[in-house]
């Protein structure tokens, strides 16, 4: 058997019960056997990032966090604002992966247009330098503001609808922009519900994470 490669996985939500840490990393580890996860979330961040300042104020624990990692083989940034990803990669002799730059990457080859669904009124930085004006952005669901308002039976129906808004608005397809909907294994369900192709960003982000370290390890 081919060995594993070894992942680092940032938490941008500060986690205290164990088996909600590591849940990201878990799903790589299920999507893409070969990865083996280690996860850690950065401190003081409850309500995770949510607007700009929360991102500014998140971006030094990212940096701080990732140094807690030795030996991986590539690192990812469980956040689809990408915070702190430009200034790991500057830093780092490994490939960094952001949530939101592999989502975006991943929903341009699936129609002209991807709606964008999260939790913010403002679409993050990643989706709209590789999207551009193909992407589409009603804001956020009503009553949603932060990540753990997706994990409330009111917030989940409220991501529901706008999914279909998206749809009747002409989104070819949904990026997810909140790594909290992977939590809550919310793709699938959007995409049956709403017919049209919805990108999981932790599963967008481990696809870019096994495709760094198969392109470091080829086969021989």
């Amino acid at each position: 058997m081919e060995k594993k490669w070894r992942v680092g996985v940032i938490r941008v939500v500060t986690q205290h019960d164990p088996v909600l840490m590591k849940l990201h990393g878990e799903l790589i580890e299920r999507y893409f056997p070969m990865l083996e996860t280690e996860s850690r979330c950065i401190p003081d961040q409850p309500m995770g990032i949510h607007d700009p300042e929360s991102k500014a104020v998140a971006i030094p624990k990212i940096l701080e966090t990732a140094k807690l990692f030795s030996g991986i083989d590539v690192l990812v940034v469980s956040c689809a604002d990408d915070p702190g990803v430009t200034e790991l990669r500057a830093e780092m002799d490994i490939p960094v992966v952001g949530a939101g730059s592999s989502v975006a990457a991943i929903a341009r080859r699936c129609g002209e247009r991807a709606g964008i669904l999260g939790i913010t009124d403002y679409v993050p930085d990643p989706y709209v330098e590789i999207l551009g004006e193909g992407l589409l952005n009603l804001g956020r669901p009503v009553g949603v503001s932060s990540t753990l308002d997706l994990m409330t039976p009111d917030g989940e129906a409220s991501v529901f609808a706008h999914a279909v808004k998206l749809r009747e608005a002409g989104a070819g397809s949904i990026a997810l922009a909140c790594t909290g909907l992977s939590t809550i294994g919310a793709a699938a369900r959007l995409e049956r519900h709403c017919g049209i192709p919805v990108i999981d960003p932790v599963m967008a982000e481990g696809l870019f994470a096994f495709y760094e370290c198969r392109r470091r390890h080829p086969i021989k």
